[in-house]
């Protein structure tokens, strides 16, 4: 079992009967959603919400049980991942391209609990890509005042192509090294016009389960 596979575990035992669940994106997630479906068929009962298409296919395809949002008020429980961890538990998240629904999710859950392996812990958030998430309408104003506050952005894609978000928006990928202020820096980005949302995760996490290549599991919590 790899270290992704140990934390997404260790985090589904958290899910109890009747909870409304948040299924994360990506890598880490997708462990997670597979665990959560073997529990539904061993008799578990839940609904869950997902974070984007690609994992609302999946947990369909496993037999998980999504409703639409219109349907619930708050989220019980949302488990996901990360692309970087810092010492204060913020988030760099997005290299999967749903940080805007997964922030949605996040911030409207009880309890978020993020899984990684121990390669995604950092001590200063930035030296991966910050993904910021930006209306297509002028984007390449929005890129210019991107590009004051970073230096160096790149607008993603995929086999040659501008990368498209489920709510039909671009990427911007910030390349900031080491960010010093995350708080402010996301207050910064989000004032932008045109800037819809960006991937720091600040002060949302209550909880970070890390898997290590030896097979142990940590866990930890705000204080």
């Amino acid at each position: 079992m790899n270290a992704k596979q140990l934390a997404a575990e260790k985090a589904v035992a958290y899910i109890q009967d009747g909870m409304v669940v948040g299924l994360g994106t990506g890598s880490t997630a997708y462990w997670a959603i597979h665990k959560i479906a073997e529990r539904v068929h061993a008799g578990l009962h839940i609904r869950a919400v997902a974070s984007s298409e690609q994992s609302e296919r999946l947990a369909l395809e496993l037999g998980i049980p999504i409703v639409p949002f219109s349907q619930i008020d708050e989220i019980d429980i949302s488990i996901d991942g990360a692309d970087e961890v810092d010492t204060e538990l913020n988030l760099i998240k997005g290299g999967g391209g749903a940080l805007l629904r997964e922030k949605v999710l996040a911030a409207n859950s009880k309890q978020f609990i993020v899984i990684v392996d121990e390669s995604k812990l950092v001590n200063k958030l930035g030296k991966f890509p910050l993904p910021v998430e930006i209306v297509p309408f002028a984007a390449n104003l929005t890129i210019n005042k991107l590009t004051e506050l970073a230096g160096e952005v790149n607008v993603r894609s995929v086999h040659g192509r501008e990368f498209v978000t489920d709510n039909g928006n671009l990427i911007v990928d910030c390349y900031f090294q080491e960010i010093a202020n995350a708080k402010q820096l996301n207050q910064q980005l989000n004032l932008i016009p045109g800037v819809v949302d960006n991937g720091l995760f600040v002060g949302m996490v209550q909880q970070v389960i890390v898997g290590y290549a030896d097979g142990t599991v940590t866990e930890m919590g705000v204080s």
